[in-house]
């Protein structure tokens, strides 16, 4: 072989090469943007009649989920009221494959018996979930939601008259626990109960 049949071999070799680089680095980038939203996945928590459930006991039934706390003064009553009036706003056989669900962010507080007392006021079916300062946090960090004790000026670090900082976003999960959307706070009844209506209707 010549010298110069080696270079324009090595020539044609760089050139796909540097091609098939490009071309892997482009399907990253494709796979990275048209990848599913990294929320939700497992978890292991306490229900309100005191039974450790997964994320394996709602298979097969679409997930609307809020994190909040009991003694929330405004933001999670008005969002948890609306999840109720959108499943209610909903055709009944479509609201009865969505299971509401409430993880509390204030484990301390947040009793089975608080949350046994609690979730009904917003749902019939609305399950309460909350578990240990660890299960917590794993749960959140699962779903990425922001959470963090604020205590009041003046109030001593181990005061139970704390408020809890928390992002406010109602997601709906699929039948597998995927993510498919959410519902930003302040999302009238109606709009989240067709939202709602949409995916399930979407996804079967």
């Amino acid at each position: 072989m010549s010298k110069k049949t080696l270079l324009a071999i090595l020539a044609i070799a760089l050139v796909l090469g540097i091609g098939l680089t490009y071309r892997l680095m482009m399907m990253g980038t494709e796979t990275q943007s048209s990848g599913i939203a990294s929320i939700g996945g497992s978890f292991e928590l306490v229900n309100q009649d005191g039974k450790t459930v997964t994320e394996k006991d709602f298979a097969g039934k679409y997930m609307l989920i809020y994190f909040g706390y009991t003694f929330c003064p405004d933001v999670c009553p008005t969002e948890l009221q609306v999840m109720g009036n959108a499943l209610d706003q909903m055709p009944a056989d479509l609201a009865n494959e969505v299971t509401p669900v409430f993880f509390t962010v204030d484990p301390e507080r947040d009793t089975v018996e608080a949350i046994k007392a609690y979730v009904p006021h917003f749902h019939d079916r609305m399950v309460g979930l909350t578990g240990t300062v660890a299960q917590t946090s794993a749960a959140a960090k699962t779903f990425r939601v922001y959470y963090a004790k604020a205590i009041p000026e003046g109030e001593p670090e181990n005061t139970d008259a704390y408020l809890m900082d928390h992002s406010s976003f109602v997601y709906l999960m699929d039948r597998n626990g995927q993510f498919i959307r959410h519902f930003n706070y302040g999302t009238a009844p109606e709009e989240m109960a067709k939202g709602i209506t949409e995916a399930v209707k979407k996804n079967g």
